[in-house]
């Protein structure tokens, strides 16, 4: 079985982790978004790694197959961000999705974030449900955080109380 390497991003995996992302979201899912409609995915330092947040990278055989991110807003609030798994890394046998969640929610509780609130899309029921089976429960638009960064796209929105 192959090893799996979470660790934090960096600048240098900049082209590697925008190839990534939009592989899965335009590739596997034809959702019609383009790297300049994510201007996060080239201020990762600014937008995720700054204050509270965190952006991780899980690698398998020297190339990246999972993204996750943490924004820190409001006082003591987390927003996740750009959780993608390659479908070659999916699944229980490799826990890349399961692994990056746990790193993410340890340090958002290390930080001292109470809250963790995520926004996706319907067509995502994989996701949907590993984000249920993970304690995220279904909340109403209405209820988002205040300060939440929501994305046009998203539809479906899950929160985890820590």
């Amino acid at each position: 079985m192959p090893r799996i390497h979470y660790r934090p991003y960096t600048k240098s995996d900049e082209d590697a982790v925008i190839a990534h992302i939009l592989a899965i979201q335009q590739g596997e899912f034809a959702v019609p978004v383009t790297a300049e409609e994510q201007p996060d995915l080239r201020a990762v330092a600014d937008v995720y790694q700054s204050g509270t947040g965190g952006f991780w990278v899980a690698e398998m055989e020297g190339r990246i197959v999972g993204t996750i991110g943490l924004i820190g807003f409001a006082t003591s609030e987390g927003a996740l961000r750009k959780m993608f798994v390659a479908a070659e890394a999916r699944g229980r046998d490799l826990g890349v999705a399961a692994g990056l969640l746990a790193i993410l929610v340890n340090h958002a509780r290390d930080a001292g974030i109470k809250g963790i609130t995520l926004g996706t899309i319907e067509r995502l029921h994989a996701a949907r449900r590993f984000y249920e089976k993970n304690g995220f429960v279904p909340i109403d638009p209405a209820a988002l955080p205040e300060g939440f960064p929501r994305m046009a796209v998203d539809t479906h929105f899950y929160r985890l109380e820590l």
